[in-house]
């Protein structure tokens, strides 16, 4: 008995992080032993050229249904050209076969493509060059396939995040023809499931948010990543790892050298240099004389003055690129092999009270500085598996601005492209890579399929600096089993340096949704708390320009529109699970639903209300809160939903909002309600300064009550010196009954020092009591003067602006403004940047000239 009391009393002093990582029993981990000690010299190192690997991307032959034999035969006469990388359903639009997906209801056409019959691709190509131990090397194809190559079959694969790869050396000829069978999305519909999702992702490993649940349903299918034949060296570089040891620049690189027929022999060199700022090249080589065919080597070395990785708003994102080669002693071709990285450490810490057994320690820190982290769901940005870099970097340069810190790569989707993790390691934004697994489906899919998901990617994306989590999935009630074993054991064996979480919400983070599919107040945003916030938001409509793009002509001009409308049809579920009521609910809190303006306003007003104050209480509770991820950045389609940034790109209000929620140096007000009419309140104010800016200096935090006639209903300031926290509570604005009574109610918040503005933010409240009464404000006038993209913006009326915007008609999809909804005093100019050239439109919620709201 005596016993069993000991160990549990030891048990309860480990976090769940401890406990998991000891269950896991992993075998191995990198860098568990010390490596060979080298010395970095400041010299350049001219490398060898990689092999030259044959491409297969670019157009294919595309045919669908048939059979072996006649497909086999060279029977093609219903073929369309196809581009791979793509889709199946990209290449039918494109050509002409189906209409546009994102439109109307066109999606139910795409997606009968995904389960009538087999679809076919098939390349023709050449070889002129010898080529050294081929090998066919598919980076992704979705999902089920069979290959041939030279009318021999080639295998099976199934799992779309990796592979098949064949050594094809004894078929290779001078003209090839390469065949890739698709098999048809199997259709599985639950009984009593009235969204019509199906559910066949939980039996495979895909990015599921396409199948049906998250207003999308066209199951993607294609050759959706590179085809190429590897050129192999005589000694291949395989997997280089590099890792961070101390901030001082202490530094472990491990690799494989791997040899087809011979023991590696030869010189290894290796450069460090920086990437993304000035300074030297650095460098060492090494004799290898390897008595096997694969050997596994381990250096440690040291990078003088180390730049360090540092997140958005906490630094310069520094980063370091790493080149190898290996030089073989027989005259063999020589490998080459090339990364980022960057020189940063993650722990994690428990919470005030300390740890506990049934908690994961969440509070980030990074490079020994503990922060509360900011940031954002991310979804799979295209159900179509069109991932251009330059759509990447137009969401996350917006998420930069947002002053986002972190992304959740969710497990509704996938594990995310180079591009996406190249650009979140230069923009400074931290990564939680889930795993494509939801909903306890880990306990279904093919154990397999995951591991080989699961390994082959971790391998690809672990030296980016960006990457400070792995998570098991998205929303499982039971993350335990076999399968979720496996993943955390991985997480050691191949990595090490990162924490896992065995799936999100759990170990003490949140997600709530209240506020909409329970159909809650907005209340209740207003005052939820969580040691962690992994998701919580409601959803909104996509900016009107946006809107009128998916609706067919017949739709445009009438208003309300009815439950089978293409309006109705892109919401959350296409409408039936009360979408368009829930819709109307939150809208209907600010504004009349008698257009569909008014319908979109009053729903991304709403968004803003139930995303900012969440937000702005986390920020409030550091450290006894670390972080708060809201749900999120972007869309995988055309929809209603929670994003901040629709699919075409067009910026919702709430981002700005969340922007200034999320400023480095913010003063904040803390509501409890949305309709404080006629009552007495006590609002806290708060001061927050992430990197103590108004250190050492004097400060004063002005905060401003309206009334619906924008009349000064009251004022208070705060002054201080010198400050040392980040989190201050100032004081509060206290109003009497008669202060309260209006149907509209503004406050603005502003931060000043040494005579400068240095933040300003305002709030709306009291919008229930009449509706629309945000646009019903007295009546004043704007300026507007333009440099290239600088806009200067001036009151001219004798009154407050209110919600000052700028927008770029037929645009809105391209437009990023510096800042965008913002106050401004009677006489006050403004002065913002846009990144596009075209022509511009000034806007606020109380300009003269803009109709009343009845």
């Amino acid at each position: 008995m005596l016993l069993c009391a000991t160990v549990l009393s030891v048990q309860a002093q480990k976090s769940m992080d401890e406990i998991d990582r000891e269950s896991f029993n992993a075998q191995y981990k990198p860098f568990q032993k010390a490596g060979i000690s080298v010395t970095l010299k400041p010299q350049a190192i001219v490398h060898s050229q990689p092999t030259k690997d044959l491409m297969l991307n670019g157009n294919w032959q595309l045919a669908k249904g048939g059979n072996e034999k006649e497909r086999l035969g060279g029977n093609w006469p219903d073929a369309i050209t196809a581009s791979v990388p793509g889709s199946v359903h990209g290449s039918l639009w494109k050509a002409g076969i189906i209409p546009d997906p994102y439109l109307r209801q066109n999606d139910s056409i795409a997606t009968r493509q995904s389960y009538e019959a087999a679809w076919w691709y098939k390349k023709e190509f050449s070889i002129t060059d010898k080529l050294n131990a081929p090998r066919l090397i598919f980076d992704g194809i979705a999902n089920k396939c069979t290959v041939w190559l030279n009318g021999v079959k080639l295998g099976n694969h199934e799992g779309m995040f990796g592979g098949p790869f064949f050594d094809v050396n004894k078929l290779l000829k001078e003209k090839n023809t390469l065949i890739v069978k698709l098999e048809p999305i199997p259709r599985i519909f639950e009984e009593n499931d009235s969204t019509l999702s199906n559910t066949s992702w939980r039996n495979t490993v895909v990015f599921n948010c396409v199948y049906g649940w998250h207003y999308s349903r066209i199951p993607s299918l294609g050759i959706w990543r590179p085809v190429y034949i590897k050129n192999h060296a005589s000694v291949e570089i395989e997997h280089p790892f590099i890792a961070t040891r101390s901030l001082d620049g202490d530094m472990s690189l491990q690799l494989t050298l791997r040899s087809a027929s011979d023991k590696p022999k030869g010189t290894l060199k290796v450069s460090v240099l920086p990437d993304n700022f000035e300074g030297e090249e650095t460098s060492f080589d090494y004799k290898i004389a390897s008595s096997r065919k694969e050997e596994t080597v381990c250096f440690d070395f040291k990078i003088k003055n180390p730049r360090l990785w540092w997140p958005n708003g906490k630094g310069d994102p520094n980063l370091y690129k790493l080149k190898i080669s290996f030089v073989p002693d027989n005259q063999g071709t020589a490998d080459y092999a090339e990364t980022s990285f960057g020189i940063r450490t993650i722990k994690m810490a428990p919470s005030p009270e300390g740890v506990s057994p049934d908690r994961y320690n969440w509070t980030f820190v990074i490079n020994d500085k503990p922060m509360f982290v900011k940031g954002t769901g991310w979804c799979t940005m295209d159900q179509l598996m069109d991932f251009p870099r330059e759509k990447y970097d137009h969401l996350l340069s917006i998420a930069k601005q947002q002053n986002i810190q972190m992304l959740r790569a969710w497990g509704g989707g996938i594990p995310e492209t180079d591009d996406f993790y190249d650009l979140c390691n230069r923009y400074g934004i931290m990564i939680i890579q889930e795993w494509p697994t939801a909903w306890d489906s880990h306990l279904t899919q093919p154990y397999n399929v995951l591991k080989e998901t699961v390994e082959l990617n971790t391998l690809r994306i672990r030296n980016n600096p960006c990457l400070v989590m792995y998570g098991g999935g998205n929303e499982s009630p039971a993350p335990f089993g076999e399968a979720i074993d496996m993943i955390g054991r991985t997480s050691i064996e191949l990595d090490g340096t990162r924490p896992f979480h065995r799936g999100e919400p759990w170990g003490g983070s949140t997600h709530n949704y209240y506020c909409w599919w329970e159909r809650a107040h907005l209340n209740h945003a207003l005052n939820m708390t969580s040691p962690f916030w992994g998701e919580f938001g409601i959803a909104s409509l996509p900016q009107k320009e946006s809107v009128m793009k998916y609706l067919s002509d017949s739709e445009k001009n009438v208003w309300p529109l009815g439950q089978k409308s293409d309006f109705v049809h892109h919401t959350p579920i296409f409408g039936i699970a009360s979408d368009l009521q829930r819709l109307a609910q939150y809208s209907g809190y600010l504004m009349p639903d008698n257009t569909i303006d008014h319908f979109i306003t009053g729903s991304q007003l709403a968004q803003v209300v139930a995303v900012r104050h969440t937000l702005e209480r986390a920020r409030t509770r550091w450290p006894e809160s670390s972080g708060a991820l809201y749900y999120k950045l972007n869309d995988n389609y055309p929809a209603a939903s929670w994003a901040a940034v629709d699919w075409f790109g067009a910026i919702k209000p709430v981002h700005y909002f969340v922007q200034n929620s999320f400023a480095p140096l913010a003063s904040v007000i803390l509501f409890n309600q949305t309709n404080m009419s006629s009552q007495a309140v006590s609002l806290p104010v708060f001061l927050l300064d992430d990197n103590l800016d108004l250190k050492g200096k004097s400060w004063e935090i002005n905060i401003s009550c309206y009334n619906h006639t924008l009349a000064l209903v009251k004022q208070k300031s705060f002054q201080g010196q010198d400050n040392q926290k980040e989190v201050n509570q100032l004081g509060s604005l206290n109003l009497d009954t008669d202060q309260t009574r209006s149907p509209a109610l503004l406050f603005v918040s502003e931060v000043r020092s040494e005579d400068k503005l240095l933040f300003r933010t305002f709030y709306f409240m009291n919008f229930e009591v009449q509706k629309g009464s945000l646009f019903n404000l007295p009546r004043t006038t704007l300026a507007t003067e333009r440099s290239g993209n600088r806009i200067k913006i001036t009151n001219t009326g004798k009154l407050p602006a209110v919600g000052v915007n700028i927008q770029c008609p037929e645009n809105e999809y391209r437009l990023i403004v510096s800042e965008n909804f913002f106050w401004l005093n009677p006489g006050e100019s403004k002065t913002v940047d846009v990144n596009l050239s075209e022509e511009i439109k000034t806007d606020c919620w109380n300009l003269e000239g803009n109709p009343f709201i009845n």
